[in-house]
């Protein structure tokens, strides 16, 4: 590849100006670090951590950014389409962002948001001290990193992937796609992949063997359990993509014909091997945000959750029929009348236990006290709005009507009011909850809710249109439309909600600001009067979460303490056992990131010799003797002493 063809996206004068954003945004950090003498603060602090909850907060931190990222390619998409013969975008700009837009939204933004919520919240609600394996979760985390920030490069270098954030073949083969947009596509969700997977091994295992003494299952928190079965689906369903990935990379790569329509290769086996993985990931997306939902719901209705043996179940049986529903995604390329009805069978089913799940947390709010905080706003906006993304769904289940809507705006109006009130609302519900366990203090309630409404107005005035449009035949993947179509007045007043939609996004990043400089820090740990053993700690949290670890005698002991008068963490304090920090997964990620990179390219010596240094750490670990260290009694209840405020 020539440097005119390696540096050809830069002649695109929207994407001049991000790189050119890039780079300045890297030198005004680098120059802060450096002026007032931050780096070995931030080396030491962030970049070699292995605190469960700062590795939370800086996934959090990524996937923000990557809202920001994947935000701005949806604004260029409904500018594109606002108005007829639109030529602000050409087809394969339009096309590059419609793919990248996907990408970040649902694996670079979704996924590190509940990863984030999960790493600070999870060790606290099981009363546990820590993760079952720190350095993995390290490691798990700079992979991820390192995939976000492949995947980003490739939209100054060398081209973005254009076919789709599915990437169905033979579009994503090198006939069609001969850039390298394709192979960012492949090592990119490779990496973070991987880093996903070894999050849903640590997670299984933290919360099967570090729960407190005395919670046994069946008295877990719901959002615990949601991340239960999130991991999973997660451990059952990312070894798919991992595969798929690999061969895409071969056929791509090495000329193999995997998924080739000649000489024996078979287009559709990515498309089945993309969803089998793909559906699960819905689930894996919007299984925790029903967890949160849950917490948030029982907290401010100030009752118990209704329901809890059924709402396990229902998650249970959700997570089962995820698998067995994939097929749905092409009903129309070509299958038997036996083979749709049956995915139409259990697509219809699935609604079943998500159903269960509605009306139990109606049933909850139901004689409640409700309080109408900026986290319940979320969890109340979320039911309308999903039920809509849901009863559509049930529509586009039926095979024979799929016909006339898949290849329609009205799915892509039902994926987006099924992602983002069950995805996104639950996110940033989860976000304003539990902000004060990260930094001790709460964010605005006023600027909260004021991104609140927008955020659900606009998402309602962007997306609704599009079941309209859809039925009226408006194709996806549209760059542009002529006006005799008449598609115009509806895409604009889309286009408006997304500009609603952005403003609800920057009120949430000013309450950062904001409450970072004016909200008050002496608040009590127990902000919102909380249920479950999170709020039974410091806010925020000491590095060893609880002095003493609770003991657990029924489902929600935290609330049941607080009306008995008892502490819960009450007992001697001994020395705690930590892990020590390292630095060993970041420079690791490194080296995988430019393994990739050079394997982007087929500049296969300086990849093997990248990879080489990703094993040189592994067999440095393997020979290591780090047996972490001891925090001393005086040192815990000096600790304890100044987040209690004591003189």
């Amino acid at each position: 590849m020539s440097m005119e063809e390696l540096f050809h996206p830069m002649q695109e004068p929207m994407i001049l100006a991000a790189a050119i954003s890039i780079v300045v945004g890297a030198m005004v950090i680098v120059a802060g670090l450096t002026y007032f003498k931050k780096w070995g603060y931030f080396y030491k602090n962030w970049l070699s951590t292995v605190d469960h909850k700062k590795i939370g907060i800086m996934y959090i931190a990524v996937a923000l950014l990557m809202l920001f990222r994947g935000g701005i390619d949806a604004l260029l998409m409904r500018a594109q389409t606002a108005v007829p013969d639109n030529g602000l975008l050409d087809a394969q700009h339009y096309n590059e962002i419609f793919t990248t837009h996907g990408l970040l939204m649902i694996l670079f933004m979704a996924m590190p948001f509940v990863i984030g919520l999960m790493n600070i919240v999870i060790p606290l609600q099981i009363g546990a001290r820590d993760v079952a394996f720190p350095r993995l979760n390290a490691v798990s985390f700079w992979l991820f990193a390192a995939g976000a920030g492949l995947l980003n490069l490739s939209f100054i270098i060398g081209g973005s992937p254009d076919a789709g954030w599915t990437a169905y073949f033979p579009l994503a083969s090198t006939d069609f796609s001969p850039t390298v947009g394709n192979n960012y596509y492949s090592l990119a969700l490779q990496l973070s992949g991987i880093g996903t997977l070894m999050t849903g091994v640590n997670f299984i295992t933290t919360i099967i063997k570090m729960r407190a003494p005395g919670m046994t299952l069946m008295k877990m928190p719901m959002f615990s359990w949601s991340i239960l079965i999130t991991n999973i689906i997660i451990v059952f369903a990312f070894p798919v993509l991992t595969v798929a990935l690999a061969l895409m990379m071969f056929d791509r790569q090495f000329g193999t014909k995997f998924f080739a329509m000649q000489d024996g290769g078979m287009d559709m086996l990515w498309a089945n091997l993309f969803w089998v993985w793909g559906h699960p990931e819905v689930y894996i997306v919007i299984l925790p945000a029903f967890g949160i939902f849950s917490e948030i719901i029982a907290t401010f209705a100030r009752k118990n959750l209704y329901g809890y043996k059924s709402m396990v179940m229902s998650m249970v049986v959700i997570s089962l029929l995820s698998f067995v529903v994939w097929a749905h995604h092409f009903y129309t390329m070509g299958h038997g009348v036996m083979v749709n009805s049956v995915f139409s069978i259990t697509t219809m089913a699935i609604a079943v236990p998500t159903g269960v799940k509605i009306f139990n947390w109606l049933l909850t709010m139901r004689h409640g006290k409700i309080q109408f905080t900026t986290p319940m706003l979320y969890a109340l906006g979320f039911i309308p709005i999903f039920t809509i993304g849901g009863v559509t769904g049930v529509m586009l289940a039926m095979a024979s009507a799929d016909y006339q809507y898949h290849n329609t705006m009205f799915l892509v109006a039902h994926f987006h009011y099924v992602l983002i009130p069950g995805t996104v609302f639950g996110v940033l519900a989860g976000y304003h909850y539990w902000w004060p366990k990260m930094f001790g203090f709460r964010l605005n309630e006023k600027l909260g809710k004021a991104g609140f409404w927008f955020i659900a107005i606009s998402f309602n005035v962007t997306f609704f249109p599009l079941f309209i449009l859809g039925l009226d035949g408006y194709a996806r993947r549209m760059y542009t439309y002529s006006e005799s179509t008449g598609y115009g007045p509806l895409n604009m007043l889309s286009f408006v909600g997304a500009l609603g939609l952005a403003v609800g996004f920057a009120l949430i990043v000013y309450n950062i600001y904001y409450s970072w400089k004016h909200m008050p820090r002496n608040e009590k740990a127990d902000v919102w009067d909380g249920r479950t053993l999170e709020w039974a700690t410091h806010s925020p949290v000491p590095e060893y979460n609880f002095a003493v670890v609770p003991t657990v005698t029924r489902l929600d002991e935290f609330w049941f303490a607080k009306k008995e008068g008892r502490d819960i963490t009450a007992g001697p304090i001994e020395k705690i056992h930590m892990p020590n920090n390292t630095g060993t997964p970041f420079w690791m990620s490194g080296f995988f990131f430019l393994a990739a990179f050079f394997a982007v390219f087929n500049l296969w010596i300086p990849a093997i010799i990248s990879m080489l240094g990703v094993f040189g750490f592994m067999i440095h670990r393997s020979f290591e003797k780090d047996h972490g260290r001891y925090i001393s009694v005086e040192e815990v209840m000096a600790t304890e002493k100044s987040l209690r405020g004591d003189k």
